[in-house]
């Protein structure tokens, strides 16, 4: 049976870290360590670590597979023609040797935040749709974000919970609007499915040109969303992301503070079989942690981010629809969703935004 070595090896370290994750060991990931080699002063937001830990191992019959979190699951014996799903969103990433992938679950939902703001965006995507809350907070004027302001908010999150890939692993399989056929047989997605259909937007969207100004990247991989942030930041950088207890409702903005200075780079998560953020760097833009508290005293820690420069983007852009102005006349804001990250440089004076208790 034909078999990729370098593959079978990253399958094979997953299994290590499964088995003694099941003695009680909790050694570190690879994610981690290349994290830890790269940004040792960085601590790890919640957005990204919740994509990295593998959960269980699952046993049925004699097929054996490692289910990361919530979403990927691998076959690391692929001896049936027809392998079972095992729970969550599966992936056989040997594909090669005439077995079939198993079933890959992406969900069929708007993004639910609109980030590509440039023309050459879907204006269908740009508009207030039936199901969307129209008391919910969703763009502000900088001016309004101060200590006291309440805010209708509707913290979402993506339903595609894929976790990360090794950057060894993730790079074996295409990524390219050119090999849409291979993905497909890939992943067992029909051509004609609203699967297919995901994937094909989501890398379409990754290989549109940014906006002037935009420097734009989507990571496959954790190590990839490293090296980009650092070759635009450097190596002496925070990361952050929203974190929330509660989906939202009626809170009031506690204090305000700012990140950095005015640049950053900002990664949304996408919708794939596995975790790809859609990462970009604008200047000038500003980022802010903001706590939150609900009116039921449930307390949230947001991350704003302030857009300077809007005169690039699509005039039709749902922020201009909700604000009634107009592009490039007014900084224009809004709260990062907890499944994106920020990444700002360190400030002299290192900022530690501490993670949310339930108690």
């Amino acid at each position: 049976m034909a078999f990729h070595l370098p593959l079978f090896f990253s399958l094979l370290n997953m299994a290590v870290v499964v088995a003694l994750a099941s003695q009680g060991a909790h050694p570190p990931l690879p994610h981690e360590l290349y994290w830890n080699s790269v940004l040792p002063n960085t601590q790890m937001p919640k957005a990204i670590s919740q994509l990295l830990q593998p959960d269980f191992m699952i046993k049925e019959d004699m097929r054996i597979a490692v289910e990361l979190g919530k979403g990927s699951c691998f076959d690391l014996i692929a001896g049936e023609e027809n392998p079972r799903p095992a729970g969550g969103t599966n992936v056989d990433l040997v594909g090669k040797d005439g077995t079939k992938p198993a079933y890959i679950g992406v969900a069929q939902e708007r993004v639910p935040f609109l980030y590509r703001y440039h023309v050459h965006a879907t204006h269908e995507n740009h508009q207030l749709r039936k199901d969307d809350n129209p008391q919910a907070t969703l763009f502000f004027l900088d001016k309004g974000m101060r200590p006291g302001t309440t805010m209708n908010l509707n913290f979402t999150r993506n339903s595609n919970t894929a976790n990360f890939l090794l950057r060894k692993t993730a790079e074996l399989i295409p990524f390219s609007s050119n090999e849409l056929p291979e993905i497909f047989n890939h992943f067992s997605v029909k051509s004609e499915s609203v699967e297919a259909n995901i994937i094909k937007q989501t890398i379409e969207e990754c290989e549109a040109p940014g906006m002037r100004g935009e420097e734009k990247y989507c990571a496959t991989s954790l190590e990839s969303m490293i090296d980009f942030t650092t070759s635009k930041l450097g190596r002496n950088v925070q990361a952050f992301s929203t974190e929330v207890l509660e989906k939202g409702g009626t809170m009031s903005i506690i204090s305000v503070k700012k990140l950095a200075g005015d640049e950053a780079v900002v990664c949304h998560k996408q919708n794939y079989p596995y975790a790809v953020f859609y990462c970009h760097a604008t200047k000038p833009t500003r980022a802010y942690a903001v706590p939150l508290r609900g009116s039921d005293g449930v307390k949230a820690k947001a991350v704003a981010i302030c857009h300077v420069d809007t005169s690039e983007w699509d005039p039709q852009h749902l922020a201009f629809q909700v604000l009634k102005v107009k592009p490039g006349t007014i900084p224009i804001c809004h709260f990062l969703p907890s499944d994106h990250v920020v990444w700002v440089p360190t400030p002299k004076s290192t900022l530690v935004v501490e993670p949310i208790s339930s108690t």
